[in-house]
């Protein structure tokens, strides 16, 4: 069973940049497609961006898309968000799941780490 450890939230000004990390543990991490959701209080969780097993294929919701990018080291075993020209809305907790399958839907997504916060300020 693969182990996710999200890492790199903080507090950014709006228009600045953050970088998310999500460590994997387990043997079989390069079988699993990634992605990448937050959830803003009150509010469902909701898909930002996937990346195929192979890192080959990768896939935005329309909001993000010029703005952030999702990619992964299959060396460390890590993927990662690059966030750039944040926005107040995107404030929220940022989680970071598998999968064996391929989508957007939150129940597709059979492991899922803690999650970490990121915090948009004006």
């Amino acid at each position: 069973q693969v182990q996710l450890v999200e890492s790199g939230g903080g507090l950014v000004q709006a228009g600045g940049s953050l970088r998310l990390s999500c460590a994997a543990s387990g043997p079989t991490f390069s079988s699993y497609a990634m992605a990448w959701f937050r959830q803003a209080p009150g509010k469902e969780r909701e898909f930002v961006a996937a990346i195929s097993g192979s890192g080959g294929y990768a896939n935005y919701v329309d909001s993000v898309k010029g703005r952030i990018t999702i990619s992964r080291d299959k060396a460390k075993n890590t993927v990662y968000l690059q966030m750039n020209s944040l926005k107040r809305a995107e404030t929220a907790v940022y989680y970071c799941p598998g999968t064996t399958c391929w989508g957007r839907s939150v129940g597709m997504y059979q492991v899922w780490g803690q999650g970490t916060q990121v915090t948009v300020s004006s």
